[in-house]
């Protein structure tokens, strides 16, 4: 087993991101259309934060109940990103190893993490699934 690999192996780079001033739409459309469950959002440069499918399900009715999409679109109209997101979500720097990230996630719960360089830019994000692949490649 490879023991002292970084994350930035398997991390996703090219990230989807959204900023503050998007709307909930634009993150719906996003996880729909990318078939994707976390997107950083940003503030300029800089992470704000973090959302993620389960958020914008804990808002809307349609997983729950049938022709709910008019409660929906009133739901996303209402709340901006900043109002929904986790707020100054944890960072990991892509030098940090796969064990150590492994640990954060077992440990804190998350379930995905941006991933930043050395100057802080934002260059990946990585997920509980990308450990758990990693994880089955070494058997």
């Amino acid at each position: 087993m490879k023991r002292r690999e970084p994350i930035s192996k398997i991390m996703t780079e090219n990230v989807l991101t959204v900023t503050v001033n998007d709307e909930l739409h634009d993150v719906v459309d996003l996880l729909q259309k990318k078939k994707i469950r976390h997107i950083p959002v940003l503030d300029g440069k800089e992470i704000a934060g973090i959302i993620s499918r389960t958020d914008i399900n804990r808002l809307t009715f349609s997983s729950l109940f049938d022709n709910q999409d008019g409660a929906d679109e009133a739901v996303l109209e209402m709340l901006s990103i900043p109002q929904v997101m986790t707020h100054k979500p944890r960072i990991v720097k892509s030098e940090q190893l796969i064990k150590e990230v492994a640990e954060i996630f077992a440990e804190e719960e998350y379930h995905a993490l941006p991933v930043t360089d050395t100057e802080d830019n934002l260059v990946g994000i990585v997920t509980t699934t990308d450990v758990i692949r990693y994880m089955l490649e070494q058997y």
